[in-house]
C-alpha cells in the first residue's frame, strides 16, 4: 500500500484539556479493587477519542481511508512498512524491514520529511534506529513485538554520565526504538502498541545472568525536537521512555503498563535534558512513574549536563513500590526548574521523592508541585540523603548535593501511612522546603509519628497533620506561600499542526 498526504494545515494543540478530577468514594474498597478501578478509568481516559490525537476513517467498500493526528511537523512523503518487506504475523522478524525503510526514506529528510506507517498486525522486531525529520506512525491495531533474539539487539557503550551500565558494568543493549544526533522526530499513532515482552529480561536480571544492561523501549540521545505520543507501551525490559542529552521533548497521551513487581520498569525518565513536557499520561509500573535524572556521581559531575525546565501535568500513577515523581537518585549533573501539577497517585509508595547521597554533588532546586491527589500511600513526601547506590568506590566524599527551594502546595491525601520522611545530610542541610495547604488523612494503622525530619529547614502553612519542628507552621496568613511560577516555559509555546493522510491499498 502507498500513502500520500491529503492536506497539511496549521492547528492548535489539541492535546490540552481541562484536568478531570476523578472524585470517587473508595474508602470501602480494597487496594486491589482501587487499582483495578483506576486502571479501568485510566485506560478509558487515555483511549477515548476525545483525547486521542490519531484518527482513522474508512468507508465500507472503499479501498482507502484517511487518518489525522496532531504533530509538531507534518511530512511531505510517506510509505508503509509492507513496501519494505514487513510481515505482520508475529513470527517473522521485521528488524531488517524497519531499518531498510528508515535508511531508504532518509533521502526525504531535506525534502519535507517522511512518515513510515505501520499497519495493523503483529510486527516482531529487534532494535532499529530512526533518522531526522521522520515520523513513525502505528495504526491502532499495530503491535510492535520486541524480539527475544539477543542477536537483534546491538550493544552500545555505557552512557558517559553514568560510567557503567546499570545492570552490569559493561555496555548496554540498544533500545527498541532508538536515535542519536537527530532533529525533528515524531513517534506516534492511533494508540498503537509497543510490547517489550520483558518477562525473559526480568528473569535474566533476577538470575544475575545479564552481561549488559537491559534495553529500553524508546530512547533518543543528543537530539532536539522529539515528540512521543498516543501509544501504549507494555512490559518493557527496563525503562520505557528515556530521552537523554536532548532538548525540546514532548511526551503526551502515553499509556504505560507493566507488572507492579517488574524490576526497574520506570515510566518516563528525562535524563540530562532541557525543555521537557510530559502530560496526559497513565502509568502502572514496577518502579518510578516519572524519574528525573542527570548522571551518576563523578561521571555525572564531569559530564555536567543538568535536567531543567520540565513540565509534568495530568499524570495518573499506580506503583505500589516506588514514587509517582522521583528526582534522582542519579542527579549529579543537577536538576532544576521542574513544575508538576494535577497529579493523581493511587496505591503508590510515595508522591514526590528526592533521592541523593554523599558523592552525588550538584543540586535539586526550584521544584514546584501543586494540585496532587494521593490515595493509599506509604509516604506522601520523602527525601533521602543517604541513597547508597553508587557506580563504583571512586566517588568524592566531599561532593555534597544542594537540595533547595522545594515547594509543595494544594494537595490532599487519604489512607496515608506516613506523612513525610525527610532525611538530609549532616553538615549539608536540605533548605527552603515550603509546604502549604496540604491535608493528609492518615491510615488506620499509620505510624505514631507521621513526620520524621533530620537536617532540613523550611516552613509550612495549613498542613495537617501538624509537621515536624523543623517545618514550623507560619499561620494562615502564609497559606499562599510556595508559589507556583506564573510564567510559562518555552516548551509550552510549541505550535502543533494537524496532519492528515490518505491511505490507499494496491
Amino acid at each position: 500500500m502507498r500513502m500520500e498526504p491529503a492536506r497539511t494545515e496549521d492547528g492548535s494543540d489539541t492535546s490540552s484539556y481541562k484536568f478531570m478530577g476523578m472524585k470517587k468514594e473508595m474508602t470501602m474498597m480494597s487496594d486491589k479493587e482501587i487499582v483495578l478501578v483506576i486502571a479501568f478509568l485510566g485506560l478509558i481516559l487515555f483511549k477515548a477519542p476525545m483525547f486521542a490525537e490519531g484518527r482513522a476513517f474508512r468507508e465500507p467498500g472503499q479501498a482507502e481511508y484517511t487518518f489525522t493526528y496532531s504533530a509538531t511537523s507534518c511530512r511531505a512523503h510517506s510509505a508503509s512498512l509492507t513496501e519494505y518487506g514487513g510481515v505482520g504475523d508475529g513470527v517473522t522478524s521485521n528488524t531488517k524491514a524497519f531499518q531498510d525503510a528508515v535508511n531508504d526514506l532518509s533521502k526525504y529528510a531535506d525534502d519535507g520529511g517522511v512518515q513510515l506507517f505501520v499497519p495493523a498486525g503483529k510486527w516482531l522486531t529487534g532494535s532499529f534506529s530512526l533518522t531526522s525529520h521522520f515520523t513513525l506512525f502505528l495504526d491502532q491495531d499495530a503491535v510492535l513485538l520486541a524480539s527475544q533474539d539477543l542477536n537483534e539487539w546491538p550493544v552500545l557503550k555505557p552512557l558517559p554520565s553514568y560510567g557503567r551500565g546499570r545492570d552490569a558494568a559493561a555496555g548496554r543493549y540498544q533500545s527498541l526504538i532508538f536515535g542519536s544526533n537527530l532533529t525533528d522526530v515524531v513517534v506516534t499513532g492511533n494508540n498503537g502498541t509497543i510490547d517489550g515482552q520483558g518477562a525473559s529480561w526480568w528473569q535474566k536480571f533476577h538470575g544475575g545472568k545479564l552481561k549488559y544492561t537491559r534495553p529500553y523501549l524508546v530512547e533518543f540521545m543528543y537530539s532536539d525536537g522529539i515528540q512521543i505520543s498516543n501509544l501504549t507501551l507494555l512490559n518493557s525490559p527496563s525503562w520505557n521512555v528515556h530521552p537523554v542529552y536532548s532538548s525540546n521533548i514532548l511526551v503526551q497521551g502515553i499509556t504505560i503498563l507493566a507488572p507492579v513487581k517488574s524490576p526497574n520498569t520506570d515510566g518516563i525518565n528525562p535524563d540530562s535534558c532541557k525543555n521537557v513536557r510530559i502530560e496526559d499520561c497513565y502509568i502502572v509500573s514496577g518502579d518510578d512513574c516519572v524519574a528525573v535524572k542527570s548522571g551518576w556521581d563523578e561521571y555525572g559531575i564531569q559530564f555536567g549536563m543538568p535536567t531543567e525546565q520540565v513540565v509534568i501535568r495530568r499524570l495518573t500513577c499506580v506503583s505500589p513500590y516506588s514514587a509517582t515523581i522521583a528526582l534522582g537518585s542519579e542527579m549529579s549533573g543537577g536538576i532544576r526548574d521542574l513544575r508538576a501539577e494535577d497529579i493523581l497517585a493511587i496505591n503508590t509508595e510515595s508522591g514526590v521523592r528526592i533521592k541523593t547521597a554523599v558523592g552525588r554533588g550538584a543540586y535539586v532546586k526550584d521544584i514546584y508541585v501543586r494540585r496532587m491527589t494521593m490515595h493509599t500511600m506509604k509516604w506522601a513526601f520523602k527525601m533521602d540523603g543517604d541513597y547508597k547506590s553508587h557506580p563504583d568506590t571512586h566517588y568524592d566524599p566531599n561532593a555534597l548535593p544542594e537540595i533547595a527551594n522545594i515547594n509543595f502546595r494544594d494537595m490532599v491525601g487519604e489512607n496515608v501511612s506516613i506523612a513525610a520522611r525527610f532525611d538530609g545530610i549532616p553538615g549539608d542541610t536540605f533548605s527552603g522546603i515550603c509546604i502549604a495547604n496540604v491535608t493528609l488523612s492518615m491510615a488506620a494503622k499509620s505510624k505514631k509519628y507521621p513526620w520524621t525530619c533530620t537536617d532540613i529547614e523550611g516552613m509550612t502553612s495549613g498542613v495537617r497533620p501538624a509537621p515536624c519542628d523543623a517545618l514550623p507552621d507560619q499561620g494562615p496568613e502564609k497559606i499562599g506561600s510556595c508559589n507556583f511560577p506564573a510564567e510559562s516555559l518555552p516548551i509550552d509555546e510549541v505550535v502543533f499542526q494537524q496532519c492528515s493522510y490518505r491511505m490507499s491499498y494496491s
